[in-house]
């Protein structure tokens, strides 16, 4: 299909496209990678008056760490996250999550941002961002508000708790303690398909190999992305060994809200979830441990 006729106008900065949001209202749509939001337009499930292209605020695009957090740009692309040796070396559970986003062509234009802003619950990004207990920047009329990724999303799909007057500028992550390690693991039916279930692992142990800190987010089994609590509680104070994991893997499945469609059962995505969880966890053991 062909979108409906809409007015194109390209921000320079941040200030200005508020100022356009607030011109226009419900009428805009902001457009970033765009890898959401065209295929939106196209079958017509949206029908916005303007779009307000951000691509040339080039404040946005950068990955850095400074006083002990992780700065990440909306706009940085997908290939730059995977491509950058600080996430392979500090964060390699990000470059799990985005050298799996759709295929190289998208990964080249796709924004994190856009990811997280669009919140679509087979989307990778969500999980991993609750996993590691990341926070959204906004930026609008009333100035700058941080929302810890969990108040973020909302218990709907494709809803955040953006204000429509609002735009989403930079993703934080707190930099990772000694013995620490986290791992993204989906499932998709082929090559840069969504997940038909992923996991998201992040682990802080002690130095006797008790967990201090667990954060787990599940991706496309429910109507939003998910964290699982009971997992996450389940594994605190514990030595991080096979008990710990199979009892952790059971709590993620409960926790889990799928649907039967094309890509499964419930059934199937729910014992997908245990197995990809206990895997993620292995892995991110391992990498607690100072592996690969």
């Amino acid at each position: 299909m062909i979108p409906g006729s809409f007015d194109y106008v390209a921000a320079s900065s941040v200030p200005e496209a508020i100022a356009l949001l607030q011109q226009h209202g419900d009428e805009a749509k902001v457009l970033a990678g765009g890898h959401s939001l065209i295929p939106i337009l196209r079958f017509r499930l949206a029908s916005p008056s303007i779009l307000i292209d951000i691509n040339r605020i080039a404040e946005l695009e950068y990955i850095r760490e400074a006083d002990g957090v992780l700065h990440i740009g909306a706009l940085t692309r997908e290939a730059e996250l995977d491509h950058s040796s600080l996430i392979r070396v500090r964060y390699p559970i990000l470059q799990d999550t985005a050298k799996v986003v759709a295929d190289p062509v998208v990964r080249n234009w796709a924004t994190v941002g856009g990811n997280l802003a669009h919140a679509d619950p087979a989307n990778d990004h969500p999980a991993t961002m609750i996993a590691l207990g990341a926070s959204v920047v906004a930026v609008g009329p009333g100035g700058q508000r941080v929302i810890p990724i969990e108040a973020f999303f909302t218990d709907s799909s494709f809803e955040t708790t953006l204000d429509p007057l609002e735009i989403l500028t930079e993703i934080r992550i707190p930099a990772p303690p000694e013995h620490s390690g986290g791992a993204y693991l989906k499932l998709e039916r082929k090559v840069g398909d969504y997940a038909i279930a992923g996991v998201a692992v992040y682990v802080v142990l002690d130095s006797g190999g008790l967990v201090t800190h667990a954060g787990i987010g599940l991706t496309n089994v429910g109507p939003s992305p998910l964290k699982a609590r009971d997992a996450e509680q389940a594994l605190l104070g514990k030595h991080f060994d096979e008990t710990a994991i199979r009892r952790a893997a059971d709590l993620a499945a409960a926790a889990s809200q799928p649907t039967s469609d094309t890509r499964g059962t419930a059934e199937y995505k729910r014992a997908m979830v245990r197995t990809l969880c206990s895997r993620a966890l292995r892995k991110a053991s391992v990498r607690a441990a100072g592996g690969e």
